[in-house]
């Protein structure tokens, strides 16, 4: 079953409409859903679909070779073109007179095979664009090939696509049409241990308890999910040992830049390449205060749910879990999953008001999100706001909480006071709640008129 990518598919048809040649390239992290996402929209098309391996040029000229020979015959065939650039002509002699779509998939192993290739589609693009019905798609996991080598300024093929599609993880909304049978608590547990790509939402079990899936994946030595965090970094990095070092200095609390570098015992301007990449491939991400640019506040966190909860659970119960020992395992976590998961709500939460926003439904038309923190001047203590955003006239101010108890008046009224810590003409509060508010919380709000309470079960409605 194929879930979401509405507006992606929308993208790719319109561009198939045109009936003139096109060139869109395809990019993300693996196991994103790019290669099911073209599955999708060719699957009522005439194309021909080729992916590249990893080995030499011969073996993906043969490839490539056998699938032209088969949509044209729909028979495999023993003959193969001579190079790539007389199996490409003859692509796009056939995309002459009719709609044709050529999807050339994991575009990396191919293009480093055989290194003139890109310069030969360059080629026949700029001979035969402008006669051409040819659609023609490059899709590739290697984040940094496909930026450096397809999208960047001085390579080849620059200049000629008609449209990119950087293909990111599902949000919570997107992600929860995978676990329909869940309850609603459980859905945002599933997404804080899986995130949203499609590949690890896959995982989950929906007839099955939250625990009961932590057990079968994180907690379970045999699982797909144990072994995923090292199999995708010696697919994606060169170093994959630095680079968990990295990532497990992170998990363990080290969120600034000297932290890291003396967790792991490198220089900074070492942790700044690799901490730089892993930002790239959508694991760390990097954040400073609302409305301050990067400055010693910067801080880094982990920012994919699958590696975050790998990372700070599976390690440090490595022993227990490789014995067997999932049971407990899971008792020893069982007790921090609602800290690890206000985090996760804060996420969710952001997402949410960005979801309003796009419906204009927010009471803050806002042109970005984030979260703050620092000094009271006041009192000489350290603050934080979880969500912040504003317009030049209005600030929308933002509490999380992902706790069992209804939430109180004092939660508003301490979101309230440090609102004061910054200047503006209009305020707006919105607090979130997993379980509900007070009647005090909700007097006080009534009467204030400009906080809107959110309770987690109506942001899924």
């Amino acid at each position: 079953m194929f879930i979401g990518r509405e507006q992606e598919l929308r993208t790719l048809n319109r561009l198939y409409s045109s009936g003139k040649f096109e060139f869109a390239v395809i990019y993300g992290r693996r196991r994103v859903g790019k290669t099911a996402l073209i599955s999708e929209f060719v699957k009522d098309k005439d194309t021909i679909f080729f992916t590249g391996v990893e080995t030499n040029e011969k073996q993906n000229l043969d490839n490539f070779s056998r699938c032209i020979m088969e949509y044209g015959t729909g028979i495999a065939a023993d003959s193969s073109f001579s190079s790539f650039q007389s199996a490409l002509e003859y692509v796009f002699q056939l995309a002459k007179d009719k709609r044709l779509v050529l999807v050339l998939d994991e575009y990396p192993y191919a293009a480093r095979a055989s290194k003139s290739l890109a310069s030969t589609i360059q080629l026949l693009i700029d001979k035969n664009k402008d006669n051409s019905r040819l659609f023609l798609i490059l899709c590739g996991s290697s984040m940094s090939y496909m930026e450096d080598h397809v999208l960047a300024y001085k390579a080849p093929l620059y200049g000629r696509r008609t449209a990119q599609l950087k293909i990111s993880p599902f949000d919570f909304f997107e992600a929860c049409q995978y676990f329909t049978n869940l309850p609603a608590a459980d859905k945002a547990l599933a997404y804080g241990i899986m995130g949203g790509t499609p590949q690890y939402l896959m995982q989950i079990d929906d007839r099955l308890s939250i625990e009961d899936n932590i057990k079968n994946t994180h907690l379970n030595p045999s699982s797909f999910i144990f072994e995923e965090p090292n199999n995708l970094l010696k697919q994606e990095v060169r170093e994959p040992a630095i680079y968990n070092a990295v990532i497990s200095a992170i998990a363990s609390g080290c969120s600034k830049m000297n932290e890291i570098s003396n967790k792991i015992d490198e220089d900074t301007s070492v942790c700044a390449t690799y901490i730089k990449n892993l930002i790239t491939l959508g694991i760390i991400k990097k954040e400073s205060p609302y409305g301050e640019k990067a400055s010693r506040k910067t801080i880094y966190s982990i920012e994919d749910n699958m590696f975050r909860f790998w990372y700070r659970f599976v390690p440090e119960n490595i022993s227990v879990i490789s014995r067997g020992a999932a049971d407990l395992a899971y008792k020893r976590i069982a007790s921090e999953l609602s800290d690890y998961m206000g985090k996760v709500f804060e996420e969710i939460c952001r997402q949410y008001l960005w979801k309003l926003l796009l419906e204009e439904k927010c009471a803050v038309n806002f042109r970005d999100l984030g979260r703050w923190w620092g000094t009271n001047p006041k009192t000489k203590s350290q603050e934080e706001i979880d969500i912040i955003g504003a317009n030049k006239d209005s600030v929308l101010f933002g509490e999380c909480k992902w706790t069992n108890e209804k939430i109180d008046l004092s939660v508003l009224e301490t979101l309230a006071e440090r609102s004061n810590l910054f200047y503006c003409r209009e305020k707006h509060f919105y607090i979130f709640a997993k379980t509900g508010f007070t009647k005090g919380c909700l007097a006080k709000a009534a009467e204030m008129g400009n906080v809107t309470l959110v309770a987690y079960k109506d942001m899924l409605i």
